[in-house]
C-alpha cells in the first residue's frame, strides 16, 4: 500500500461505495456533513480505541473472572498488554492480513482477548456459537478463511478436530481452558508465551495498515432459514454504535460495574459488550455457563452491578424463581407484596404517561419491600435495567415494574453493529422498543395504516454480506438504508412499536396478512406457565396454536425434560388436574378443566383481535419444550418456524382435519 496509508490505525483508507462483499475492500463512512456531535465524532479504530482507554484509565479494572472462589480483575493496562501479545502470537503462527480467527466457547477474558487480539494483528475476528454442530462450525471457518481457531475446552476442540481436514486456510488450534490432548493444539499459556518471545516492529507494522473503515468483525446471523450470513462491521461500525449506546444508557467514563450475562454467548451481544466496555471504561464480570441454572443471583451479588443488560431469557429464569419463592410466602406476606407491587405499578404506570410524583405509598414500599428485593438480587446500586437481543413479553416487563425495576427495551440486529432502538429511565413503555439511539435514523417504509418496514439509517449500518452481494443489496438501499424485514409504527412521540415481521407473515386462505408474533406474545402473556406459542394458519381457514409447558431442563445437555416447573405442577393443581409431567397431561388427552382454562385465556385473547380472520380457533399442547438443542430454537433463542412446522405437521393437519 501507498505510503500516504501508513498512517494507521485510525486512518481512513480510500473507498469507492459504502458496500462491499469482501474483506480487503474497504468503504465510504456514512459520516454526515452537518448533524450533532456525536455524528460527527472523529471514526476512531479497535486498536486506537483500546490505547486510548488504557491510557486515560490504566489501573483501572476491564475485566473480573472468578477462578478457584476468587474474584481476579484485569486492568486496562493489562488487558492492552494481553491484547497486544496474543496478537503478536497470532502474526507468528500466520495469521494473514483480511482473514479469521474464529471463537468458540463461553464468556472468558480469553474470547474478549482472541477477539481483540485478531484485530490488532490485521485480522478478522468470528464468534462462533458454542451450541454449532462440527458441520456449522466448518461453515463458519471455511467461509470466513480461518488461519486460527481458539476453542474453550475439550468439549468444543472435538468439533473442529472432526473437520480440521477440510480447512484449507487453518494454521493453528488454540485451547483456553484444560490440558489439550492433542500434541499440534497449542495452550492458552503457550500462546501467550509464543506472543512474548516476539518484538513489537511486525505487530506495529500491521497496525500502520489498518484503517477505522475496513471489515474487523464478522457475525454470522443465527440461520434461522438457510445458511447463516456473515455479516461484515467495520471499526467505525463497532466504535459508533458502542458510542451511541453509551450515550443512551448515560453511561460514565470509569463507571465501577457492567455484568456481562451471556451465558448463552449470543455473539453479536457479546462483541457489543466488549465495545461499549472499552468506550467508557467499564468493568465487565463475566457470568459463568451455569448462570441460567441459578449462578447469575451469586455473580450480581458479588459484583453488585450499577447497570445489568439480560436477554430475555435471563428476566424469565429470574421471574419463574420469584414467582416459586413467592408461592412460598404465608397470607400475611403475600398480602404485604401485593400492596407494595399495587403501588410500584401504579407510580411507573403513571411514569409512562406522564405523570410524575411518587406518593407515600410508592416510597414506603419502595424502602420496606423493593429495597430488600433488590439486596437478595445483587441489584441494589443497579440505575438501569436492559433486555436485548429479542422481544420480552409485555407481562414479564409489568411484574419488573411492579417490583420496582422497570426493565429497558433495546432493539437491534447483527446488521446495525448490534442495537438501533432503546428505552431508558427517562423515556419507556411496556410495548416500545424505544427510540432510535443518538445519530441513528428511522423511516417506516410505505407504511399502510401507520405500519411498515423499519428501516435504519446510520454509521452503524453494516458493511455487507461477505461473498454475497445479491442478499447485500436487498438488505441495504440505494439511499443507505438497512431494511429489518420488522414491521412496525412510530408514534407522535417518535417511540417505536415492531408489530410484525415481513417474512413470518402468515396469508390465511382467506388472503389476510396476519403477523404471528404479537398474537404469541399476548397468548403468551395470557398464559404465564406455557414457555412457547406457535401460531399456524398459512394457507389455512383459520388460526391454530400450538402451546409448550414450562419444564425443566437437563443441566449438561441443554434438552427440555419432561418433568413439569413447580409453578406450572401447582397450577394444574390449582385446577383440579395435578400432574408433574407433560407425558401425564397428555396421556389420556388433556383434562377438560385444563382445557377449558386453555381456551378461556385464549377467548381472552381474540377479544383483541382485530379482525376474525386474527381469531383462534384450535390449539395443541406438544409433547415437549422447544430449545437449541432440539432444533427448534436458534443460538438467538429466536423460533426456527420451518422447523417447528415440519416437526409437528401431524399434529397441525390434525387441528385443520
Amino acid at each position: 500500500m501507498a505510503s500516504e496509508f501508513q498512517n494507521g490505525p485510525d486512518q481512513i483508507l480510500p473507498a469507492e461505495d459504502s458496500t462491499t462483499t469482501s474483506p480487503d475492500v474497504p468503504v465510504r463512512l456514512r459520516i454526515p456533513e452537518t448533524g450533532k456531535a456525536i455524528e460527527t465524532t472523529p471514526p476512531v479504530s479497535i486498536p486506537g480505541l483500546l490505547k486510548r482507554t488504557a491510557t486515560d484509565f490504566p489501573d483501572h479494572p476491564a475485566l473480573a473472572y472468578k477462578a478457584e472462589g476468587k474474584w481476579n480483575k484485569i486492568t486496562y493496562k493489562e488487558y492492552y498488554e494481553l491484547v497486544r501479545t496474543c496478537a503478536k502470537a497470532f502474526i507468528k503462527l500466520g495469521l494473514e492480513r483480511h482473514h479469521a480467527v474464529c471463537i468458540l466457547g463461553f464468556n472468558s477474558p480469553e474470547w474478549f482477548i482472541s477477539d481483540l487480539a485478531a484485530i490488532f494483528a490485521g485480522g478478522i475476528a468470528v464468534g462462533i456459537y458454542t451450541t454449532n454442530s462440527s458441520e456449522a462450525c466448518f461453515h463458519c471457518a471455511n467461509h470466513s478463511r480461518a488461519n486460527i481457531i481458539v476453542v474453550q475446552d475439550q468439549k468444543q476442540l472435538e468439533k473442529i478436530l472432526a473437520i480440521k481436514s477440510r480447512l484449507p486456510h487453518l494454521k493453528a488450534i488454540i485451547q483456553y481452558e484444560g490440558t489439550p490432548t492433542s500434541a499440534d493444539v497449542i495452550s492458552w499459556e503457550d500462546l501467550l508465551i509464543i506472543g512474548r518471545d516476539q518484538e513489537d516492529e511486525d505487530l506495529e507494522r500491521v497496525l500502520k495498515t489498518i484503517g477505522v473503515n475496513e471489515c474487523c468483525t464478522l457475525v454470522y446471523t443465527s440461520g434461522t432459514v438457510g445458511k447463516p450470513k456473515a455479516v461484515m462491521l467495520s471499526h467505525d461500525n463497532l466504535t459508533w454504535d458502542a458510542l451511541s449506546i453509551c450515550e443512551r444508557l448515560d453511561v460514565k467514563k470509569g463507571e465501577e460495574v457492567i455484568v456481562s450475562y451471556l451465558p448463552l454467548s449470543h455473539v453479536a451481544a457479546q462483541v457489543t459488550d466488549i465495545y461499549i466496555a472499552m468506550m467508557y471504561a467499564v468493568c465487565i464480570y463475566f457470568a459463568d455457563a451455569n448462570a441460567l441454572k441459578g449462578s447469575l443471583i451469586n455473580t450480581l451479588q458479588e459484583a453488585q452491578p450499577t447497570k445489568f443488560l439480560g436477554v430475555p431469557r435471563v428476566w424469565e429464569k429470574m421471574h419463574e424463581k420469584m414467582m416459586q419463592v413467592a408461592a412460598q410466602n404465608g397470607r400475611v406476606k403475600k398480602s404485604l407484596a401485593s400492596w407494595a407491587k399495587s403501588q410500584a405499578l401504579h407510580y411507573h404506570l403513571n411514569r409512562i404517561k406522564g405523570v410524575n410524583g411518587s406518593g407515600w405509598g410508592y416510597c414506603l414500599a419502595s424502602s420496606l419491600i423493593f429495597k430488600k428485593v433488590k439486596q437478595a438480587l445483587g441489584l441494589s446500586r443497579c440505575t438501569l435495567f436492559v433486555s436485548a437481543a429479542a422481544p420480552l413479553a409485555a407481562d414479564i416487563k409489568r411484574y419488573f415494574l411492579s417490583i420496582d425495576m422497570p426493565i429497558m427495551e433495546a432493539f437491534g440486529m447483527s446488521e446495525a453493529s448490534g442495537a438501533h432502538t432503546m428505552c431508558n429511565m427517562g423515556s419507556f413503555g411496556l410495548e416500545t422498543i424505544g427510540m432510535a439511539l443518538p445519530g441513528m435514523k428511522t423511516k417506516i417504509l410505505n407504511p399502510e395504516d401507520g405500519q411498515g418496514e423499519i428501516c435504519m439509517n446510520g454509521r452503524h449500518v453494516f458493511m455487507g454480506y461477505l461473498g454475497d452481494r445479491e442478499k447485500t443489496d436487498e438488505a441495504i438501499d440505494s439511499e443507505g438504508w438497512l431494511h429489518s424485514g420488522d414491521l412496525g409504527r412510530i408514534d407522535e412521540n417518535n417511540f417505536i412499536y415492531i408489530t410484525g415481521r415481513l417474512k413470518e407473515l402468515i396469508i390465511t386462505a382467506g388472503g389476510e396478512n396476519i403477523p404471528p408474533v404479537p398474537i404469541e406474545q399476548l397468548v403468551k402473556s395470557e398464559l404465564p406457565h406455557v414457555s412457547n406459542v406457535f401460531l399456524v394458519g398459512d394457507k389455512r381457514k383459520f388460526l391454530s396454536v400450538l402451546l409448550t409447558f414450562k419444564t425443566d431442563v437437563d443441566s449438561d445437555t441443554a434438552r427440555p425434560l419432561d418433568t413439569l416447573l413447580p409453578s406450572v405442577q401447582d397450577w394444574l393443581k390449582s385446577l383440579g388436574c395435578p400432574a408433574k409431567t407433560v407425558t401425564e397431561v397428555l396421556e389420556a388427552g388433556p383434562h377438560p378443566k385444563l382445557l377449558e382454562a386453555l381456551k378461556e385465556s385464549i377467548d381472552r385473547v381474540n377479544q383483541q383481535a382485530v379482525s376474525n380472520a386474527q381469531r383462534i380457533q384450535k390449539l395443541s399442547i406438544l409433547p415437549v419444550d422447544f430449545s437449541v438443542a432440539t432444533g427448534e430454537l436458534g443460538p438467538t433463542m429466536k423460533v426456527k418456524r420451518n422447523v417447528v412446522a415440519a416437526k409437528y405437521a401431524d399434529i397441525i393437519e390434525k387441528m385443520y382435519a
